[in-house]
């Protein structure tokens, strides 16, 4: 009985072997030659350790000093990111033809350019966890935002993504903040563009697109799409600005939708919840959707009497 099986799992094995050899040719005898998506988690997970060293141990290393301990995950860091940088860069038709001891170098020069990065990431990262604390009067302290906060945590993210995008490290940065996307509900593209200050509350159902750029002291609600206005181009529409400009001092209130690569949000502009956009606003500006009319189902029908909830100034920051 036990030999029948064996056969059959042996036939079985050998269909889809053929199958995958129709698929991917010679290829088909390389095996872990991949970016390893458990491999990439791992280095999120050091590099924040090294940027917060006070607040997230390694309980594999023992060791009693900030300096140590940073040492050994920095060397963790470099020979794992040094490796998986090897595996991606071949999507680069610009390394075509390079060969291993080539891709090597490159691989190796990237990790450093990048870890030489990590005090300008600390220091970004820093400034939004002060915006998060002075933004968010829910927040009991600076520790609880570092340990808790979804936003910051996609934030921090992003900021790790976005050096190893403009270092044109293909395929890790979007691995990386479709993780933190997938932990938070919180969408970044590597390749948009934060300033310092950033405040995400609450976070669920935020999309930033690609070409975004973001200025310094933005907050932004739940439910925010700073989006394309068509995506019906596919590839033709690559390397184009499509998505929207934020200025400096910009709060967009939760269900926003700003759209498109030629609208810019001036400086100290106030957007209501659930605005739509796809128009240029000037600094200073404050924009609100008109609150609907409720009818109530209930004894005599009449209207909600919003007029006076829509005369209080502060009305539209309510979420």
């Amino acid at each position: 009985m036990e030999r029948k099986i064996e056969k059959r799992i042996s036939e079985l094995v050998d269909i889809l072997t053929d199958d995958y050899k129709k698929d991917f040719g010679d290829s088909a005898n390389m095996c872990f030659q991949y970016p390893e998506k458990e491999e990439i988690v791992e280095i999120l997970s050091k590099l924040r350790k090294i940027i917060f060293p006070e607040y997230f141990k390694n309980n594999s290393y023992r060791v009693y000093t900030i300096k140590n301990r940073i040492s050994m995950l920095a060397e963790d860091v470099i020979f794992n990111l040094k490796k998986q940088i090897s595996f991606v860069l071949k999507y680069d038709e610009k390394n075509a033809k390079l060969n291993d001891e080539e891709i090597a170098e490159k691989s190796e020069n990237i990790t450093f350019m990048f870890m030489e990065r990590l005090p300008v990431i600390k220091e970004y990262i820093k400034t939004d966890v002060e915006a998060a604390y002075n933004g968010d009067p829910a927040a009991y302290n600076t520790d609880e935002i570092i340990f808790s906060y979804p936003g910051l945590y996609a934030i921090l993210v992003n900021r790790i993504a976005h050096e190893l995008f403009n270092l044109n490290v293909p395929v890790i940065p979007r691995m990386m903040t479709e993780h933190a996307h997938s932990c938070t509900g919180i969408d970044i593209h590597p390749g948009a563009k934060i300033g310092k200050y950033f405040f995400i509350d609450h976070g669920t159902g935020i999309v930033i697109g690609e070409t975004t750029e973001i200025g310094d002291n933005v907050k932004i609600y739940q439910g925010v799409t700073l989006g394309a206005l068509s995506t019906r181009g596919g590839q033709t529409l690559r390397h184009k600005k499509r998505h929207p400009t934020i200025r400096d001092n910009v709060t967009i209130y939760s269900g926003a939708s700003i759209l498109g690569g030629e609208t810019v949000i001036g400086k100290d502009v106030v957007i209501g919840g659930n605005v739509f956009l796809t128009t240029s606003i000037p600094d200073g500006a404050r924009v609100s959707i008109k609150n609907q009319e409720l009818i109530y189902n209930y004894g005599p029908k009449k209207s909600s009497g919003c007029e006076d909830f829509q005369k209080d100034e502060a009305w539209f920051y309510i979420i």
